[in-house]
């Protein structure tokens, strides 16, 4: 399976739904289907998704893409970014990766075991 390091800020909003997509760069490609994320710190903390979707757009479309423009103007989204790949500009090819959240995700798994 497919895993993902995520910063222990943000692995309770993976948990609980309110985050179902994360952008990434340069970190090898990841494809649709199981996705486990690990929380970066603590790798006990797993959380496991379906991707469903990987589009690559450069940085300053992203936003967009995904309905936040109004909250991630250019500045704070590449200053976000930043955070954790300190060389990236709005310019460089980004993947959006979108998924289910792992309750939906459990879901679908059970149902097609069943």
């Amino acid at each position: 399976m497919q895993t993902l390091g995520v910063v222990p800020r943000l692995f309770p909003d993976i948990v609980s739904g309110r985050k179902t997509s994360t952008i990434r760069w340069r970190e090898g490609p990841i494809v649709t289907g199981l996705l486990r994320y690990v929380c970066d710190g603590n790798p006990n903390l797993t959380a496991v998704v379906r991707v469903t979707r990987v589009t690559t757009m450069p940085l300053r479309e992203a936003a967009r893409y995904l309905g936040r423009e109004a909250v991630w103007p250019d500045t704070v989204m590449l200053e976000g970014m930043r955070e954790h790949y300190p060389e990236i500009s709005l310019d460089d090819p980004v993947e959006i990766i979108e998924h289910l959240t792992p309750d939906q995700t459990a879901e679908l798994l059970s149902d097609s075991n069943a």
